[in-house]
Order: C-alpha cells, then sequence, then structure tokens
C-alpha cells in the first residue's frame, strides 16, 4: 500500500471542516457511510459528548456512522445534530423500519474564550460540514479551522500567557495496516514532541517570547487550584482494521497514552478530553497492533495540530516564536 498523507485515503472514510474564522468556532466530521465499529474513551472530568454510552462494548448497537469534534463547548453538540439531518437525507444511518437513524458521536472543546463566545457551532455548520466531507472534493486543512479554529494551549498561568492550538492528523501504516487520527488540540498545559522532548506550545513565559519548560508550566498548574474551564484535547483514530466493539474500546483506551505523552498536564478535572475510535473492517490485525499504530498517529496529530497553527484572536503560535 502506498504511504498515505490524508484520512480520507482510508477506504470509506470522509472528512470536512466547517468554521467561523471571524468567531473563532467550528467543527470537523469524520464519516463512515457504511458504518464503522465504534468505541470511545473519556478520561477528562469535564466532558461535553453525545452517545458516548451509546458505544460502550455492552450495549447493543455496533456501528458508528460520524464523529464531530466540535468548538462551542456543550452548545457545540448541536452541530452533530445537523450532521445526523445531512446523513439522513443522503439514507446513512441505522435501519430501523421506518427511516434511518444515524449513530453520531461529538464531542466538544472550550473555545468561548477566543473570539465571539456568542457564536457557537450549530446544526447549519454541522449541516455543511457533513456535506463538504461526502462531496469529499476539498482539500482537509489543518491549524485554525473545523474545531481547532478557536483552540489554545498554555493556561496554566491564565489566557494572557496562553499560545494557539489547532486541529492536527497523522497517519501510521504497518503493511496494509493503517491508523490514522484527527485532533483538537485546546489543553490547559505544555505540548510536547514525544520524539524530542521538546516544547512545542504551551505556558509562555512573562515575557511572551518563549515557552516555560513542561516542569515549570506543571508547577503553575500545581498552584492553580482548580485549573480554569477552558482545556480539553478531542480526537479521532480512525482504522481500516477489522475489531469488535470491545476490540475497539481497548484500541481507544491505549491511544490515550497518547495524550499523556504529549500533553502535561492532562486528563484533569476541567478537561473534556475523549478519544472516538472508527474501525472500517477491511484488513485483520491484532488489537495490540492497532493500538500501538493508533498512539503513534495521534502523538502525531497533537503535535500537528499546534506546529500548524497559527498566531490568532491575540495569541501566538508556535510558528512565530523566535
Amino acid at each position: 500500500m502506498p504511504e498515505l498523507t490524508d484520512i480520507n485515503q482510508i477506504p470509506g472514510i470522509f472528512r470536512a471542516n466547517a468554521q467561523d474564522a471571524s468567531a473563532g468556532t467550528g467543527c470537523t466530521v469524520i464519516i463512515c457511510p457504511k458504518g464503522a465499529t465504534g468505541a470511545v474513551d473519556v478520561r477528562g472530568g469535564a466532558p461535553a459528548t453525545r452517545e458516548t454510552d451509546l458505544l460502550r462494548p455492552e450495549q447493543t448497537v455496533q456501528r458508528l456512522h460520524a464523529v464531530v469534534l466540535s468548538g462551542g463547548s456543550a452548545y457545540g453538540l448541536a452541530a452533530s445534530c445537523g450532521v445526523a439531518d445531512e446523513l439522513e437525507r443522503h439514507g446513512i444511518g441505522l435501519d430501523v423500519g421506518v427511516g434511518v437513524v444515524p449513530i453520531v458521536g461529538s464531542a466538544c472543546v472550550f473555545d468561548l474564550a477566543c473570539g465571539d463566545a456568542r457564536t457557537r457551532p450549530d446544526v447549519s455548520m454541522g449541516a455543511a460540514a457533513a456535506r463538504r466531507a461526502l462531496d469529499d472534493h476539498e482539500p482537509f486543512e489543518t491549524g485554525n479551522f473545523g474545531a481547532g479554529t478557536g483552540c489554545t494551549v498554555g493556561k496554566s498561568a491564565g489566557l494572557t500567557r496562553a499560545m494557539k492550538g489547532g486541529l492536527g492528523m497523522g497517519l501510521c501504516q504497518n503493511a496494509q495496516l493503517v491508523c490514522g487520527a484527527v485532533s483538537a488540540v485546546n489543553a490547559g498545559g505544555n505540548v510536547i514532541d514525544p520524539a524530542t522532548g521538546e516544547v512545542v506550545a504551551g505556558v509562555l513565559d512573562e515575557r511572551g517570547t518563549t515557552t516555560l519548560s513542561a516542569k515549570a508550566a506543571l508547577d503553575l498548574a500545581l498552584a492553580a487550584d482548580p485549573l480554569i474551564r477552558s482545556n480539553t484535547t478531542i480526537s479521532c483514530v480512525v482504522t481500516n482494521a477489522s475489531l469488535t466493539k470491545a476490540q475497539a474500546t481497548k484500541v481507544a483506551q491505549m491511544a490515550a497514552d497518547a495524550y499523556a505523552h504529549t500533553i502535561c498536564p492532562t486528563h484533569t478535572t476541567n478537561d473534556g478530553d475523549a478519544i472516538f475510535v472508527m474501525a472500517t473492517g477491511d484488513v485483520e490485525a491484532g488489537v495490540d497492533a492497532v493500538g500501538i499504530l493508533a498512539t503513534a498517529a495521534l502523538e502525531h496529530a497533537i503535535v500537528s495540530g499546534v506546529r500548524d497553527a497559527e498566531s490568532a484572536y491575540g495569541y501566538i503560535a508556535a510558528r512565530d516564536l523566535a
């Protein structure tokens, strides 16, 4: 298999963004029209989510048709209703005899402090993102797009020393097995490249010219009681592996290690950290192999989210630091 550069190169996967750049918010949708085996792992203490109970291994519904990553805090869950409406118009969803019910999972980040707090992803924005995904003609832009539009990182010392976060994507392959990840990075602490140990973005020093070390940022987080409610990193892992719902859940749990490898601190009481998994079922693979690849892909996506971000809304991006 040739090296892939976009998750829509995984057969059966479609993706797109929609955003209001002037308001500093947006949403990202990942769709599998035939349905993918779905799972989720939620580790943050303050999640804003949809259909996470349904995705537990013991529940009866097995297939997930879309995942929506959104800004807008809990208000942004409305975007998933627009995605569901658009999928129904295309006949995509669980056949219930009198029609179809699309199974749409969603998680949101708190971006209300970035841009216009009164404007949030809504039904129309979700529907627009779904239409773009199904048209499958647009390039997938990372950084200040989709759910990454209003993301910020490094908020342990307050928003005045925070940096711009964003949307990232990563892909990892082993022979025919592919795992891709999309992540909206809105972390409270530093984002670290696990390959080098470098702080890519996070809490700025008092002059606003460089990032603090991971330890210094963590010391600030320990002094903050509690951390401000403006954190959360939300992600979707897609793979062509054939997995049961329980196996996909284990992959989501393994992939959560990527958060620990790249974000310090993470999974706090004021984070809404969540990871969805969509497995299309085309390639036989061991659960551990999928989990290892998924973790690596998600690490790349998180680092990509801050490296691809551009300075905006008064927050400097990693690319613009000296």
